[in-house]
């Protein structure tokens, strides 16, 4: 290997690492807020970050028509196509100014710079629809709010998804492509969809489920319909992006490696095992077929529509 590569290498897995504990240390911090009840509650993203500061130490605050002064004033969107390459585009931060620049278009809440003890630097926004579970260990407090962040600050090379990673934004409406198709950054679903709602809206294209919580249809509507969630072919073909190796439709597979540098660079969220899963637009009546990547392995299966906290990607523009 030359060593521009080698240090390329090196670049990827420190920011890869600094990503993670990051994410870990803040979902820490969100659960300690859940289990205290002090999580949830906030009309506005200032009050919240001035609550979070308790948990998770915060050196600087920046209102949403200062945040240059918290966070780069421009940033790269790198799109990987995990089929062919890749590309980019530049983004304008002083144009983040509200929960809306950042997908988010029903929170109706600002966007704030944030300067974090450790050196990250970033831009949140608070959800005033966050909801305390203060007695479940499958809580994930990242789904109160969203954030783009930079594992090293002001530093170069200001790059998504290189230095730049995002939780629970839609950002770009072209986080990757699959075969030339956009996908979102993945989002995690908390709010299940009503039987009202669903009955009031057909052309989601799903039956609607009035016995439990639906969290599969939760997550349509926030894709806007079923034919804006992945294929079966498409989570297959992502499969065999991050273990590889040829992957096809159906297949299980055990004895791989997950490349967890591609994990992070897309912006997936493993769980403790080292597991995540994504819905396909194959849904039956109280199921949808979803492709689950393990560490070493990926398998498909049924995933029950009450299952919450579960990650999601859209079809984007």
């Amino acid at each position: 290997m030359t060593i521009p590569t080698l240090v390329a290498n090196y670049q990827n897995k420190a920011w890869n690492t600094s990503a993670q504990v990051f994410e870990r240390k803040l979902e820490e911090a969100l659960k300690t807020m859940n289990t205290q009840q002090v999580l949830a509650g906030y009309s506005n993203t200032s009050d919240f970050v001035s609550a979070l500061g308790n948990y998770f130490k915060i050196t600087k605050v920046c209102k949403s028509d200062d945040i240059l002064s918290c966070f780069e004033d421009t940033i790269t969107w790198k799109i990987i196509d995990v089929s062919s390459g890749s590309s980019s585009e530049q983004i304008d931060i002083a144009s983040i100014t509200s929960a809306s620049d950042l997908g988010q278009d029903d929170w109706n809440t600002e966007a704030i710079g944030v300067q974090f003890a450790n050196g990250t630097t970033g831009v949140i926004a608070y959800n005033p629809n966050c909801k305390e579970q203060p007695f479940t260990n499958t809580f994930s407090g990242t789904n109160c709010i969203s954030l783009i962040y930079d594992t090293n600050g002001l530093k170069n090379p200001n790059t998504h998804p290189n230095d730049i990673r995002s939780i629970n934004t839609l950002l770009k409406n072209c986080s990757f492509k699959i075969s030339g198709t956009c996908f979102t950054a993945p989002i995690t679903g908390d709010e299940p969809l009503s039987y009202e709602e669903c009955s009031q809206h057909p052309e989601w294209g799903i039956s609607c489920i009035g016995h439990y919580d639906d969290y599969f249809g939760g997550a349509v509507k926030k894709c806007g319909g079923l034919d804006k969630l992945p294929t079966e072919e498409q989570l297959a073909e992502l499969a065999s992006y991050l273990y590889n190796t040829n992957i096809s439709v159906g297949q299980n597979i055990g004895h791989l490696t997950l490349d967890t540098d591609k994990v992070a660079q897309l912006g997936f969220s493993q769980d403790t095992n080292g597991q995540f899963s994504f819905f396909s637009n194959n849904v039956g009546n109280g199921y949808s077929v979803k492709r689950y990547y393990s560490m070493d392995g990926t398998f498909y299966g049924y995933g029950y529509r009450n299952v919450a906290n579960q990650q999601t990607i859209c079809v984007g523009d």
